[in-house]
């Protein structure tokens, strides 16, 4: 059984921060489980100073000190509702993604919760920093959460509809077992989606012989019968429970249909068939990732399944 025991949450205290924030104090409710709250003290940069044309040596703007940082995260907890009884502020030193994976490594946490939103901008946190690094290397599930979700207490998130996407990876089918569990725990709905890419959008030329359309078919019937027969087997008839196999690029009909569901999360694996890295660049996972309107869970492969 799918469970939380321990969620770290990394903050920046910015007001982007807020969202990700309630959804981990949210997750720590539903679970009783423990909530780590981290904020990393990058190392100092210095910035220009003086006027342009004059040689000045440069500013080094120094932190915070930790009993402000630690109000400001006792602040910030409080507003999200978390319960302090259950919660642990953690302030380190070092480059932010490399010290959160060690924190998540070290604590031994059950899932992070991230936003793709920080002081740098969306694009910057998402490619090539932050959370890209974490999605990449962290040793459990990652939600992230768009900038744009309304700020609330722990106790005004509800999830009434959960999507997981599969394509009977090993990272998918670990995704469904917390899409699953979620659902379960929420008394949520369960939408599970395949999509078919191949002969989805361009039918081949015409020397090409075979029934293009009756292919098709088979191809949709077979997903079909399969992703049916995971819910039977994982679900039963505890979680209501919906099979959808669309035709067409894979992030597009996740984002649709996450849409006509109205998901409140959705749920996938990072771990594709080209590997972890082609999975979150270029890729579905990424694409999900940036252009959700709602949160978004990736799981990775169990470990003894990854590639090496």
């Amino acid at each position: 059984m799918v469970t939380f025991s321990h969620i770290l949450c990394p903050t920046d205290l910015s007001e982007a921060a807020v969202a990700p924030l309630t959804y981990a104090a949210a997750l720590a409710r539903w679970y009783d489980a423990r909530l780590t709250i981290l904020h990393v003290v990058p190392p100092p940069a210095p910035l220009p100073a003086g006027i342009v044309g004059f040689s000045v040596p440069p500013e080094i703007v120094p932190p915070p000190p930790r009993d402000v940082l630690r109000e400001a995260l006792e602040a910030a907890a409080s507003r999200a509702g978390a319960d302090m009884q259950h919660v642990t502020l953690e302030i380190v030193d070092g480059e932010p993604a490399a010290a959160i994976v060690d924190q998540a490594v070290a604590g031994r946490a059950d899932v992070l919760v991230l936003g793709t939103h920080g002081r740098s901008g969306f694009e910057r946190f998402v490619l090539g920093s932050i959370a890209e690094k974490v999605l990449r290397k962290a040793p459990c599930p990652v939600l992230t959460v768009p900038p744009h979700m309304p700020a609330a207490s722990a106790g005004d998130v509800r999830l009434h509809s959960v999507l997981c996407a599969v394509d009977f990876s090993a990272a998918s089918l670990q995704a469904f077992g917390f899409a699953v569990a979620l659902a379960r725990q929420a008394g949520a709905s369960l939408t599970a989606v395949h999509v078919i890419e191949w002969l989805a959008e361009d039918d081949p030329p015409t020397h090409v012989r075979f029934n293009v359309p009756e292919y098709r078919g088979y191809r949709i019937e077979e997903a079909r019968t399969r992703l049916q027969a995971l819910i039977d087997s994982e679900v039963g008839g505890e979680v209501p429970a919906t099979a959808l196999v669309p035709l067409g690029r894979a992030h597009r009909e996740i984002l649709r249909t996450a849409d006509e569901t109205k998901a409140d999360l959705i749920v996938m694996g990072v771990q594709g068939r080209g590997g972890l890295g082609a999975a979150l660049f270029g890729s579905t996972t990424q694409q999900v990732v940036r252009a959700a309107t709602c949160p978004v869970l990736a799981a990775h492969a169990p470990a003894d399944v990854r590639p090496g």
